[in-house]
């Protein structure tokens, strides 16, 4: 019986250890940018959702990623990996945020692959660095 559970732990193991791996080797380098509140204004709405108040972990897509807004409420996963200028030697904070796409980021204003709420940005690197170099994935 005991043999049994450890050979069905090491399974399960083995299946979390291949998904980190998976999905790791899934993400794709970009860069990040932030915009600040209020992020639903009076005389504009977000390109996704209208009026409608979609919280502050949320991202605007640029054309890299926005697909012609077919990526409007997609989620994804933004990591930090390094700096993009000689302003922060170090602006990441370690680990990732979750956002969602609700905005449109058009050229050629949209200076990053994403334009993350200023939030959002935070969680994951400093932000007087105003830009960086991140991986993400779906």
């Amino acid at each position: 019986m005991a043999d049994g559970r450890r050979a069905a732990v090491m399974i399960k193991i083995t299946a979390m250890v291949a998904a980190t791996l998976l999905s790791v080797a899934s993400a794709i380098q970009g860069t990040a940018t932030f915009y600040t509140p209020p992020y639903v204004r009076n005389f504009c709405c977000s390109a996704c959702n209208g009026y409608q108040n979609d919280g502050v972990m949320i991202e605007a897509a640029s054309n890299a990623i926005g697909n012609n807004r077919a990526a409007c409420n997609k989620r994804y996963r933004v990591r930090c990996i390094g700096a993009t200028n000689s302003g922060v030697s170090q602006p990441c904070r370690g680990g990732s945020v979750d956002v969602r796409i609700v905005d449109y980021c058009p050229s050629p204003g949209c200076q990053a692959t994403i334009d993350l709420s200023r939030e959002a940005f935070a969680r994951i690197a400093d932000t007087n660095e105003g830009k960086i170099r991140i991986e993400y994935n779906e």
